[in-house]
């Protein structure tokens, strides 16, 4: 089941795409858990995707404050097997080849969207991302039976992909770990 995180500063996009998304093939079979999230700022997005795995992030181009390309190679750095959508409804190449090169999107579509085209490319994003991970942890797995990459390791591994606040560990300068105020 794909957790999908959804950032645009306009409220009236964000609820077309979770109408769209919700009355897709997407949808069928989710049932209590939120797999579809929306926030109003890249700011609170990331927030949320430290909180908890996300496997898409689709977000617009120009927001306020932080833009799409910047928010997504911070996702990209802090979360690298989320993949990245980009809407824009600016045709602006360089934003576009930044967007490729640092932000490693994984598409590029123009507002106002075409429905069928978005599903499209979400469900050939996601099936991708899925290849991906597949292959990490096939090769993961021969690293174990070869001996560089210990249980334990693996383990971890396993874990932060799982619930990625979990598996965070803040280290001080002498080597000892902090701990967050709760």
């Amino acid at each position: 089941m794909p957790r999908i995180l959804l950032v645009d500063d306009e409220i009236n996009v964000l609820n077309a795409l979770r109408r769209l998304l919700q009355h897709s093939s997407l949808a069928a079979g989710q049932t209590g858990e939120r797999w579809l999230e929306i926030c109003l700022s890249p700011e609170a997005a990331l927030q949320r995707a430290d909180e908890m795995p996300v496997d898409l992030v689709i977000s617009d181009y120009r927001m306020p404050g932080m833009d799409g390309v910047k928010f997504l190679q911070t996702m990209r750095e802090r979360h690298p097997d989320t993949a990245r959508i980009i809407l824009s409804g600016y045709a602006d190449l360089a934003g576009l080849i930044r967007a490729i090169n640092d932000a490693g999107i994984h598409r590029f579509l123009s507002k106002p969207w075409h429905d069928d085209e978005l599903l499209l490319a979400i469900g050939q994003t996601l099936a991708y991302r899925n290849l991906l991970l597949e292959n990490q942890r096939l090769a993961d797995q021969v690293r174990a039976q070869e001996g560089r990459l210990s249980r334990q390791e693996l383990a971890l591994k396993r874990l932060a992909e799982e619930n990625p606040t979990l598996a965070k560990v803040h280290w001080a300068e002498d080597g000892s770990v902090i701990f967050d105020d709760i």
